[in-house]
């Protein structure tokens, strides 16, 4: 008998016939199976088949699809333990009647370490490429394609080889967390992740956004903050074909509409800026190849909400024809990238990347690449429902997505895969999308979103190492010390 198994465990198996191999195929009465046949469209067949890969020559019980689709359903659980997804494997098994399997979760942890880098890199381009035909086609600027980058951090476990690769800046040995910077490229139009890259925090943000130049092609509009909005950055963008839009920068910009090269309106003139001194965030070659002089466009604004006051806002870009590109519609691509801080807020808090939970380097990239897969998943799954309810996609909830997929996916399980059932688990489907559609973000204008934390924790913070802590006594313990001292005194 030719099993998927160990050889030595051929004589358990043998007396189950074809049984034995029906719980390898699929997880058919188990949520699990959902993830697996929703998102399987999205991923080239040849890239889950494990015949060419080294890692996974041998069919076991975690194979090369497997152990993905188990990844991704462990992240669309709220990045749930390693345990509760060897627990689903077990019960799949369980109620199939089939060998039971290892409790332990050793070998899932290993089949993930298996998983390459490059070959998640592949499916990653997938999840990207499939949301591109079902983005609708935009209204601002000639209707370009608008890219925004955006660059956040996330926690990493204490270990000694992520403190060496990520190390915390500015804090004592021993306390604090490897933080690692993480720098994203997404679309404007369906929230997917085009491309990111890693740093730590003695790396700024705008050193790696040269690597993004694959990502973007001729003709795209790139949408920054004021980290971006300099000569440096202008000129490196302008010269892949790409145009920028981002706020001001600060650093060495005073705006004397006076001395404007030409003046297009009321606050809203082209300038001229020079070189200047060579930029760490470039090589040698690469400064040498940016031009001498660039002329950029400075929009200046101010926004006044009532209740709020006045905020003044300064735009720099290199779109410098008003007939093409009118002031108004500049403003309004540049307000529109604060939605991309809510996609970065999707990916910490509603998917749980705030902190990680790999102890090495390799497996923190290969962690980031799941979330930013299964990120990528679900926009592809609220562009679905969009297109059909003709609503507004950033008019989507992407927790509520998440929600309701998890719930859809429980009563899919309950139906099976019997082709008696193909029309029901289609219409099922299709009211899942209609669900979506339904359950739109409600529009709030003038709502006030401080960056504070109200929560209060009533314990001390540990700002040194955990061996040289003094552990704070206990409340009757500082009462009986007190009193013991006020009796001393009386003495």
């Amino acid at each position: 008998m030719m099993t998927c198994f160990l050889p030595g465990l051929r004589h358990i198996l043998g007396p189950m016939g074809s049984r034995a191999l029906s719980p390898l195929k699929t997880s058919s009465q188990a949520t699990l199976a959902q993830v697996e046949e929703r998102f399987g469209p999205c991923i080239p067949q040849g890239l889950l088949q494990q015949n060419g890969h080294k890692e996974f020559s041998r069919d076991r019980i975690d194979t090369l699809a497997r152990t993905f689709w188990c990844w991704l359903w462990q992240i669309l659980q709220g990045n749930t333990s390693c345990r509760e997804v060897v627990r689903q494997v077990q019960a799949l098994y369980a109620l199939l009647g089939a060998v039971p399997v290892d409790e332990k979760t050793a070998g899932y942890c290993l089949a993930r370490g298996k998983l390459t880098l490059s070959w998640l890199q592949k499916i990653f381009a997938s999840s990207v490429q499939c949301s591109q035909p079902l983005a609708q086609p935009g209204s601002l600027l000639q209707s370009r394609p608008l890219r925004v980058v955006d660059g956040s951090g996330v926690r990493l476990p204490d270990t000694p080889e992520n403190r060496a690769a990520y190390p915390p800046a500015n804090q004592k040995p021993g306390s604090g967390f490897p933080y690692v910077r993480l720098t994203a490229l997404f679309c404007l139009r369906t929230g997917a992740v085009l491309c990111h890259a890693l740093g730590s925090l003695r790396r700024h943000e705008t050193q790696s956004v040269p690597s993004f130049g694959c990502a973007l092609k001729t003709g795209d509009i790139l949408i920054a903050d004021r980290a971006y909005g300099h000569f440096v950055f202008a000129a490196l963008v302008q010269s892949w074909g790409v145009d920028l839009i981002a706020r001001l920068s600060t650093l060495g910009h005073h705006v004397d509409y006076r001395r404007a090269l030409q003046s297009l309106g009321h606050n809203d003139a082209l300038f001229t800026w020079q070189k200047g001194q060579p930029s760490k965030l470039l090589s040698a070659q690469q400064w040498a190849a940016l031009p001498e002089t660039l002329t950029v466009r400075i929009i200046r604004h101010r926004i006044i909400q009532k209740g709020f006051g006045s905020k003044e806002l300064t735009v720099m870009t290199t779109l410098i024809d008003p007939e093409k590109y009118p002031k108004e519609e500049i403003l309004e691509a540049h307000l529109r990238r604060w939605r991309m801080e809510m996609c970065l807020d999707d990916l910490k808090t509603t998917l749980g990347m705030e902190m990680l939970s790999c102890r090495s380097p390799q497996m923190v990239q290969k962690e980031l690449l799941m979330f930013l897969i299964a990120h990528n998943f679900l926009r592809w799954l609220m562009l679905q429902a969009a297109d059909q309810g003709a609503v507004p996609m950033e008019r989507i909830s992407f927790k509520g997505t998440l929600d309701a997929f998890r719930q859809w996916s429980q009563a899919l399980a309950h139906l099976g895969r019997s082709p008696r059932t193909r029309k029901k688990r289609a219409l099922l489907w299709q009211q899942l999308l209609q669900v979506l559609a339904a359950d739109i973000i409600v529009e709030r204008p003038n709502r006030k979103e401080p960056r504070a934390v109200k929560r209060w924790t009533k314990y001390p913070k540990l700002n040194c190492s955990r061996h040289t802590y003094i552990e704070r006594w206990s409340r009757n313990k500082r009462r009986r010390v007190s009193l013991a001292k006020k009796r001393a005194r009386l003495i």
